[in-house]
């Protein structure tokens, strides 16, 4: 079992950057697909960003892509989310998981963090 935990989220401008952290214990995130989710107030959890177990895939929602990337680091037992040119419907609680992801729209979660909020002022 790995425990999850989300760090990195606050309030920025449009058109600025965060870097959300999740750091896991317990397990290695090699030992899982990574993804980060999203979910807006009054919305459904979305998908945004995945990475396979050994990092050879990378996968985004179309709303992210070009701006947002996945990133692992084995040694911290981190991955990380980092989000550029940010705009206001960007805003929504993020969440780290762990499992398994075979595409952006196939995917099965097990393990989940608690969420950070990143809240996107136009």
């Amino acid at each position: 079992q790995v425990q999850l935990v989300e760090s990195g989220g606050g309030k920025v401008q449009a058109g600025g950057s965060l870097r959300l952290s999740c750091a896991a214990s317990g397990r290695t995130v090699s030992d899982y697909d990574m993804g980060w989710f999203r979910q807006a107030p009054g919305k459904e959890q979305e998908f945004v960003a995945g990475i396979s177990r050994r990092a050879s895939n990378t996968y985004y929602a179309d709303s992210v892509k070009g701006r947002f990337t996945i990133s692992g680091d084995i040694a911290k037992n981190t991955v990380y989310l980092q989000m550029n040119s940010l705009k206001p419907e960007d805003t929504a609680v993020y969440y780290c998981a762990a499992g398994w992801i075979d595409s952006r729209d196939k995917y099965g979660m097990e393990y989940w963090g608690p969420g950070t909020l990143v809240t996107v002022s136009s």
